[in-house]
């Protein structure tokens, strides 16, 4: 969260990012471990699937343009949303409720009801039906 809310911040500067997520490792990530390629995974795919995010948080959060949505609460939905569409290996719930809380600790007061209503949202779209029962979700 912290490499792509500083990328957002800066500007989104494309060169940069690789160098930002190697300064918070460095920084904040003492000892993680295997979770550096988690990391890496995250920023990546949130940067190679950016305009459809973008366009997902648009849909959601109509009367919130995106530059107008605080650059927190936008990463935190970007996460959320690269999560729940693109990472099978996370259930879509635990993608909604980790947002929140993320939300939560990070945001502005509301930000965790702004997270819930736009995730939640588009987790109905995609489950009209409920989510389908999978060996990660049973």
């Amino acid at each position: 969260m912290q490499t792509i809310f500083e990328w957002d911040f800066r500007g989104q500067p494309s060169a940069g990012l690789p160098a930002i997520l190697d300064q918070n490792i460095k920084e904040f990530g003492v000892g993680l471990g295997d979770e550096k390629q988690f990391s890496n995974d995250i920023v990546n795919g949130i940067i190679d699937h950016l305009s459809e995010i973008d366009d997902i948080i648009v849909k959601y959060a109509p009367n919130w343009p995106l530059e107008k949505i605080t650059v927190m609460d936008r990463n935190i939905l970007r996460i959320g949303i690269w999560e729940m569409k693109f990472n099978p290996d996370v259930p879509p719930k635990v993608a909604i409720n980790e947002a929140i809380e993320l939300g939560k600790s990070y945001g502005g007061i509301a930000s965790g009801k702004f997270v819930n209503g736009v995730l939640g949202s588009l987790y109905k779209d995609m489950y009209p039906n409920g989510e389908p029962e999978t060996e990660k979700n049973k």
